[in-house]
């Protein structure tokens, strides 16, 4: 597959040292240090520290409201405080808000939502701009960024409490079907920021209103908590006889990606839809609780470890190196030329993967003397990728080297077990039992797991293991719980739903689903950064250019980075939200994130995402692309500075870009979700030579990237062949030591039984019938008559009232005598039907 990350792409070059000294560079064959000069300018460098990064439902408070501004918008916040100076003026004289009493701000918030009830469209905006100012802190009373946090937080509660979001609703609703609007932008040859500005100005202030009042602190008051729930119901059920407000995102969102209202600020709507979705439904944190009161319902066993805890705790490990791959293992001497060649014999070992727990010294390595592998052994921790191989990531078999004996006794700590507790499925167990009968007996028992009459005394222990690590999902569970609805629909009677948020909003969804991904899917990939620019692609960047493009370098560099950023910022809420809607379905039931997962796959959300991934992601994890005198609220404390090439440049001295580790994080959880226990889909990951690209990510010294990236590499592993395995061990020994055991997974062996590549189509057709038949079942039951009652009682048919069109009183006589009085009876013929 193509590098998209090759030189003249503008990724720097290595730094110095790669892979061993410089008499090792030439020692070297030239042709092969050609190659592996030019794969490391192509990779970038591959020094990466490890990232200190803690992953969570969302960032920090204040960069989660930084991102809803872009920097184009910059000017806007003087523009608010102006039209609620001239507002408040007129209403309070000599006092300043802040000043103002609490039933005195209440009152003159009820003021400027009377005033919101007004026909000029002009007049409306200047209101809602400083409706605005107040849900922005007020930032013009404050000294510090704190105090605009602070003050943003108390006056989004006052708004609620006052009913502004309602409010904010109508209008919401009528900038939608603003026809004029749609019209006037798809006229225009190019869409700028200036044709959005109704519609910004509302979902700031909804956004800022759900994102401050989403937020849980220990010293809210009661009366926050209580508006806190209240709002979450008002958004999560249908009230006033309205859709959840969910959908009426998802519908700006399909209404943007067909065309018809290109002037939408898909950034905020995006971003207001993620945060509905985690306020209404729980972010991941709120998942595993809801998993765990789910699983005592069912009565399954508690779980065995916290998954969010457990990767926490996890270390990252050493990138690999890319010169033993496959397609370049060609390039090296045989190893008859290498030995007694002792700097070409530790480039070969510095060129393996060193992502897992081994040292490179190896027990069974006798090719040369003991006194040179020590003499070695001093120079290999600046020969490695790292320049020092952390101890902490040495085979725990091998003794240490002894002139690094003192060092360590005073550093190693190792693990003491496996991160994960193992797991076996229902199946595993029968499919164990299958071949152990078939072997000894002769005949199987079929699903019969208990009966080991006639097997000898190791397969008793085997079973006894499988089943004291035995897992019962909640997705078993319901599926079977559906087989058995499907099978008995008179006997078991009606099934009770409970009516949670996720049961509304999958109802709500259902019929427009598949709108909805493709929706979602294009905007992301229209946002991703190996996407090239296409005429029939969407405009996402409605809502960041300006009126009038730059005239000046600096301006364009501003601009440019803004791009980058708004790009980034799509991308983030994305992944996130399409995650989260995934594991809430799943939690709800099985069926309803195997649909989404459905469609998500047939709208080729698999190659997007290695798309995504077939860049520098080093590079794209530690890009700057953020200037920090503009974000809010330190833009509304300070004054702009003036334009320069060292403002822009002057960012935050981070190792790693936030938000972009998060999407990666994201994308790859995502990726996991639609191919676990998904062979077809596991197939699309090796057709679309998905291995190296994801192998480069392992780059980021990251663990739950990492993790998550090793567990792609593990269910595709299999049918990657037994010299790509030979050739990636060290990547093998990764995947063992991080990624969860499966008792008698064979993946490193390509011995699967389900892996018949005819099965893959009847896999997902069996699926897809099975989702069809749920969905028929629970939300077509008034389409389906075959288990219907009949009313067979005369009074009660007779005595129904039709709707009969209105002018059926002035033919009603003719009708009577031509259907009924000229129409013999027949009475041998009923006789004979009956």
């Amino acid at each position: 597959m193509e590098d998209l990350a090759a030189p003249g792409n503008g990724v720097p070059p290595a730094s110095g040292n790669g892979n061993g000294s410089g008499k090792g560079k030439q020692a070297a064959p030239k042709g092969r240090e050609a190659f592996r000069s030019q794969r490391r300018e192509s990779e970038g460098s591959v020094d990466c520290p490890t990232l200190e990064f803690e992953y969570g439902d969302a960032d920090g408070h204040a960069a989660e409201l930084s991102e809803l501004y872009s920097y184009t918008e910059s000017l806007e916040f003087t523009n608010n405080r102006r039209c609620f100076e001239e507002d408040f003026k007129t209403q309070v004289q000599g006092k300043e808000w802040l000043e103002l009493g609490e039933d005195a701000q209440k009152a003159y918030i009820m003021g400027l939502l009377d005033r919101l009830e007004v026909v000029s469209r002009e007049q409306r905006l200047k209101v809602a701009r400083a409706v605005l100012y107040l849900a922005q802190g007020t930032f013009g009373e404050c000294d510090s960024e704190v105090d605009v946090l602070h003050w943003s937080r108390y006056n989004c509660f006052l708004l609620y409490q006052m009913g502004t979001f309602s409010t904010f609703l109508e209008l919401l609703h009528m900038e939608i079907d603003n026809s004029q609007a749609c019209s006037s932008a798809l006229r225009k040859p190019a869409v700028s920021i200036a044709d959005s500005t109704e519609l910004r100005v509302l979902l700031s202030v909804m956004y800022l209103m759900v994102e401050n009042i989403r937020l849980e602190r220990e010293t809210d008051p009661c009366g926050w908590r209580t508006a806190r729930e209240t709002f979450r119901t008002e958004l999560s059920f249908f009230m006033h006889n309205e859709e959840p407000f969910a959908l009426l995102l998802f519908s700006m969102v399909t209404k943007f990606c067909s065309g018809l209202a290109p002037h939408f600020p898909i950034k905020k709507v995006l971003l207001l839809l993620w945060k509905v979705v985690m306020f209404t439904l729980g972010g991941f944190e709120h998942l595993q609780t809801l998993k765990v009161q789910k699983r005592a319902e069912l009565g399954l066993p508690p779980l065995a470890e916290d998954s969010i805890q457990v990767v926490k705790s996890m270390r990252a490990a050493s990138p690999p190196s890319y010169t033993l791959d496959l397609g370049e293992s060609q390039l090296a001497p045989p190893p008859s030329k290498l030995r007694g060649r002792r700097g070409s014999r530790r480039q070969l070992l510095t060129k393996q993967d060193s992502l897992d727990i081994y040292n490179e010294r190896d027990l069974f390595k006798t090719e040369e003397p003991a006194a040179e592998e020590e003499e070695e052994s001093a120079g290999d921790g600046e020969r490695t990728l790292d320049g020092e191989l952390d101890l902490l990531e040495q085979d725990p078999l091998v003794p240490p080297p002894p002139s690094q004996a003192p060092l360590s006794a005073e550093r190693v700590a190792f693990p003491k077990g496996l991160p994960w507790a193992p797991k076996v499925r229902q199946k595993d167990i029968e499919h164990f039992l299958e071949m152990s009968r078939n072997k000894f007996i002769g005949f199987t028992l079929g699903q019969d797991t208990d009966t080991l009459v006639g097997l000898p005394r190791p397969i008793h222990e085997s079973v006894k293991t499988l089943k004291q690590h035995k897992y019962i999902s909640i997705a078993d569970v319901q599926i079977k719980n559906e087989e058995e609805l499907e099978k008995c629909p008179m006997s078991l009677g009606e099934e009770v739903v409970p009516e949670t948020p996720c049961e509304i909003l999958y109802q709500g969804m259902l019929y427009s689903l598949p709108q909805y991904m493709i929706a979602l899917l294009k905007i992301l990939l229209a946002a991703a950064p190996t996407s090239k620019a296409k005429t029939d692609s969407i405009n996402i960047l409605a809502d960041v250019l300006p009126e009038e493009m730059p005239i000046t370098v600096l301006q364009s560099m501003k601009l440019g980075i803004d791009v980058n950023r708004h790009k980034e910022i799509i991308v983030k809420s994305i992944s996130t939200l399409l995650l989260l809607l995934l594991k809430h379905f799943k939690l709800n039931h099985i069926y309803q994130f195997e649909y989404v997962s459905q469609h998500l796959v047939f709208a080729n959300c698999i190659p997007l995402i290695l798309k995504f991934f077939n860049q520098n992601i080093l590079s794209y994890i530690t890009a700057k692309n953020s200037i920090s005198v503009l974000d809010y609220p330190c833009c509304t404390i300070q004054d702009l500075p003036e334009l320069t090439t060292e403002s822009l440049e002057a960012g935050d001295n981070s190792q790693f870009c936030w938000r972009n580790l998060f999407s990666c994080i994201n994308l790859l959880r995502l990726l996991n979700k639609l191919t676990k226990w998904k062979h077809s889909r596991t197939m699309m990951l090796v057709v679309f030579k998905s291995a190296p690209i994801l192998k480069r990510a392992l780059k980021v010294k990251q663990a739950m990237l990492q993790l998550y990236v090793l567990k792609l590499l593990k269910i595709q592993t299999k049918y990657l062949g037994r010299q790509w395995r030979k050739s990636n061990m060290k990547t093998m020994s990764a995947i063992y030591q991080k990624v969860r055991h499966r008792m008698n997974d064979d993946w490193a062996y390509g011995n699967d039984i389900d892996a018949r590549p005819w099965d893959f189509q009847a896999e997902e057709c069996t699926l897809r019938a099975n989702i069809e038949a749920f969905n028929s079942r629970r939300y077509d039951r008034h389409q389906d008559s075959e288990f219907s009652p009949v009313d067979n009682c005369l009074q009660s048919v007779l005595g129904q009232r039709l709707d009969l069109p209105e002018d059926f009183h002035y033919s009603y006589e003719l009708w009577l005598e031509r259907e009924v009085f000229s129409q013999p009876i027949c009475w041998e013929e009923l006789l004979q039907n009956h």
